[in-house]
């Protein structure tokens, strides 16, 4: 009888799963139109003892989005206002809507990647999975490794797509 021989095993290649850096807890949206005269005009007394009486332990551990959802004249130091407010207790704050807190949380994710461990390896990034693992972070890790592996490939070890090998 033939000893079965596996050779995804064998073939030095080494899986990146971006699932393991997909971003941690609950993203909410601080929109600045709910604290304008009207929804539209920013009045800076009212505007002051708007945020001076809203509830910002609401946003603790949370990743928050800070937008104006309405087109309205909004000072910029309105905006740093409301962040001295989020900073101390929000997990992450930003400005941006929440698919792009989600995706700067990602890049920072991967950003956190020790790249020496794949030195002149044989990668693949990881094609499906649980959670829905978007385009940046697919881009990202390719413009991250492309300069230090052998090849990236796309897939699941036993069926891949290659996508970058190393000339020479």
């Amino acid at each position: 009888m033939d000893e079965i021989i596996n050779k995804v095993a064998q073939s030095g290649l080494e899986t990146i799963d971006l699932e393991q850096f997909y971003p941690e807890g609950d993203i909410v949206v601080f929109d600045m139109k709910d604290h304008l005269f009207m929804g539209q005009i920013l009045k800076e007394k009212d505007f002051r003892a708007s945020l001076q009486s809203h509830d910002w332990e609401q946003y603790r551990g949370k990743n928050v989005g800070l937008i104006c959802s309405v087109d309205a004249v909004i000072p910029l130091w309105a905006y740093m206002l409301v962040m001295t407010n989020l900073e101390p207790v929000a997990a992450y704050a930003a400005f941006g809507d929440a698919d792009f807190i989600h995706n700067t949380l990602y890049l920072k994710n991967l950003g956190q990647i020790d790249l020496a461990a794949f030195t002149d390896k044989r990668i693949v990034i990881k094609g499906c999975g649980d959670k829905r693992v978007g385009e940046i972070a697919y881009a990202e890790i390719t413009r991250l490794l492309r300069p230090i592996v052998k090849s990236i490939m796309y897939g699941e070890p036993c069926s891949t797509v290659p996508v970058y090998k190393k000339k020479g």
